[in-house]
């Protein structure tokens, strides 16, 4: 027995009523016949291993074609889903006139929109245009390494999330900015006119609220602030922007192209019950217990929802940090100095069994510079979360994803995504990583698919009612006894997730699409209930 598990036997027991009620739910839910399921239709492997051959995935209904952004490829690919069970690539568009790889890609109504970075960030990235058959039609300039774009549910406009992410050295650090291309003249007259760019610059520390990271060396409010991932309201009227580095949501108003407010997501406290977490990739097991640790947010993905009348958000809390040549704010907890009024325990907490592993900010924690740690702020929530419209919070999902992890693949629970036989690899540092997220109507329920990055999968939940989200499903189409560069281990690393109508698929069934980074592959997945699996 370890020191960890006696120095923390009293706080495990005092969690364990909040695991067996969660664990309880999920099987009552997956019992019930109207229960959502996701069953594997088929996949396109590229054959291409930790290349980004299949990042973020798009689908047209019209050629029942789903594109897929090939970035270091250079290309985006176009994967004939016409059969599920045998997709197959039919085409690749060369992004190289464009910039160097595509980022992200959308398609509304047979027009396809891919995001292009530069490998230069001083030079603004592009917005290029293809018809579904991928013939380019039309190319504008953006802002700084644009990272996700999406249509607004009209069609007539994109919004584009500039990163704006700093050089490796810390030399260069462009400003974030998202950028609202009007598409009301059609098309076939789009100029550069029609970009409008939104900004940060107007922003002071006092528009700010104190969980608002803004810490890059030198950095202005305006560089510091990181466009992630957009939300765009069912009526096409408000964005919400995730800000993952700076744990905050940017609010815009669309039709008057305006920044409205910059939200901070505050911190989530891992030492309440069933918050708990495993934060230690040495300790000779899974044990996930409470801990005097908060966690930033960080949401990637995000998405709006009906329910109720009102406009809900979710957000994939996955976690990101700066680590970069010129700086870096990681840190191991074993390797600060802490305040010993806040932690009298600091010894036992800093052994490698219990905190010491764990990968924290030194961008927070200190409040009065004195060089040791108050508090310490780790990277991600490790859940889901559902917010209102103001950027409230109404709900978390606690521990239950590590939870359901754990229950789902004791032997290899918090795995690493590259690599099989890794089980805790990932304990130490964000823990499974909820990034990828998309909400459907399915049977006039909003229901959320999100996918797990690290030890793969994906997480199915009801969200009718918003305040009481119930998770339904797990689908991990990952083979752990499998070689990962070998392309045997089945899909690694989900990165985004697509959710195509029964009327717009192949075979009048609903399907969910997921884009897996690392193992290049594009999997489709029926969408259906625990009756009709049962059933077939």
């Amino acid at each position: 027995m370890t020191r960890r598990t006696v120095a923390f036997r009293a706080i495990l027991s005092a969690a364990a009523p909040a695991l067996f009620m969660a664990e309880a739910a999920l099987s009552a839910a997956a019992a019930e016949p109207g229960a959502v399921t996701l069953e594997v239709l088929g996949t396109y492997a590229s054959g291409l291993y930790d290349k980004k051959a299949a990042e973020i995935v798009a689908y047209d209904p019209g050629s029942r074609t789903a594109f897929v952004t090939n970035h270091d490829a250079a290309t985006l690919d176009r994967i004939d889903f016409s059969d599920p069970a045998a997709p197959k690539r039919i085409a690749t568009i060369d992004m190289t006139p464009y910039g160097a790889g595509a980022t992200s890609v959308a398609v509304l109504g047979g027009l396809v929109a891919a995001a292009v970075d530069r490998k230069d960030n001083s030079e603004r990235g592009t917005v290029a245009f293809f018809t579904a058959d991928g013939a380019p039609i039309k190319t504008v300039a953006v802002g700084f390494l644009p990272d996700m774009l999406t249509f607004t549910p009209d069609g007539g406009a994109i919004l584009v999330a500039n990163e704006g992410e700093p050089s490796d050295d810390y030399t260069r650090d462009p400003e974030g900015s998202v950028s609202i291309i009007d598409l009301s003249r059609g098309i076939d007259a789009l100029g550069q006119n029609d970009v409008h760019e939104i900004g940060f610059g107007a922003l002071t520390k006092g528009d700010l609220g104190p969980s608002v990271r803004i810490f890059g060396p030198n950095a202005s409010i305006a560089q510091d602030l990181e466009p992630e991932y957009i939300a765009v309201g069912p009526d096409g009227k408000t964005a919400w922007v995730t800000l993952q580095e700076n744990n905050a949501i940017a609010v815009i108003d669309i039709p008057a192209r305006k920044l409205t407010a910059v939200k901070g997501l505050g911190f989530k406290d891992f030492s309440r019950s069933g918050n708990g977490l495993d934060p230690s990739d040495k300790d000779d097991g899974a044990f996930i217990g409470k801990y005097p640790v908060f966690g930033m947010y960080q949401p990637d993905a995000i998405a709006a929802f009906t329910s109720g009348g009102k406009t809900w958000l979710i957000t994939a809390n996955e976690g990101d940090s700066r680590d970069y040549k010129g700086y870096s704010e990681e840190a191991r907890v074993g390797k600060l100095a802490l305040d010993r009024a806040a932690f009298p325990d600091a010894d036992n907490l800093q052994m490698k069994e219990n905190l010491g592993r764990l990968k924290v900010t030194t961008a927070n924690g200190d409040a009065d510079g004195d060089g040791r740690y108050e508090a310490l702020y780790a990277f991600g929530a490790r859940s889901f979360a559902v917010w209102d419209a103001e950027v409230n919070l109404v709900y978390d999902s606690g521990d239950a994803l590590e939870q359901l992890t754990k229950k789902a693949h004791p032997k290899d629970f918090n795995a690493d995504n590259k690599a099989n036989g890794t089980f805790d690899k990932r304990s130490a540092s964000k823990g499974p990583e909820p990034e990828g997220l998309t909400v459907a109507e399915i049977d006039g329920r909003p229901v959320a698919f999100i996918a797990l990055e690290r030890i793969g999968g994906v997480v199915t939940v009801d969200l009718a009612d918003p305040r009481k989200p119930v998770i339904v499903a797990y689908v991990n189409n990952r083979r752990f006894d499998g070689d990962a560069e070998q392309g045997t281990a089945g899909d690694l690393g989900p990165e985004s997730v697509v959710f195509v109508p029964a009327p717009a698929s192949p075979d009048g069934s609903p399907m969910v699409l997921v884009g897996n980074e690392v193992s290049g592959t594009t999997t489709a997945y029926r969408v259906g209930t625990a009756a009709q699996q049962a059933a077939r």
